[in-house]
């Protein structure tokens, strides 16, 4: 059995989880504490931990755009995650796919996705 607590967490008893669809579009990235990792595993629901809020959030929980666990990978050092997920709807809260929607091109920012219609 997978045992949460043997993943290296920060100072701050955190792990980054990047979200990644099964494609390999990098979705987003969000923290997870290991009550974080327990929850997600159990349920297949994706939960993080927010900083700010100093609580759990499942995603999609206020928004509709959920994200359903297809499998969590560990990286080589044990102190990254990559969670592969089923996305409904957009990752990130500016209603865009991905939360990585500005590219640094010719030494400038630009925008390279819209928001999606109808999110």
């Amino acid at each position: 059995m997978f045992d949460a607590e043997s993943l290296t967490y920060d100072a701050n008893g955190l792990i980054p989880a990047i979200a990644q669809s099964p494609e390999g579009e990098v979705l987003m990235l969000a923290w997870m504490n290991a009550e974080a990792v327990r929850r997600t595993l159990a349920t297949g629901k994706v939960t993080y931990w927010s900083r700010s809020r100093q609580d759990y959030w499942v995603k999609g929980e206020t928004s509709g755009h959920h994200q359903r666990l297809i499998e969590m990978r560990v990286d080589c050092d044990r102190d990254t995650l990559l969670v592969i997920v089923d996305q409904a709807g957009p990752a990130c809260h500016t209603n865009r796919r991905s939360c990585f929607y500005r590219a640094v091109r010719d030494g400038g920012e630009v925008e390279i996705m819209s928001p999606m219609a109808g999110a």
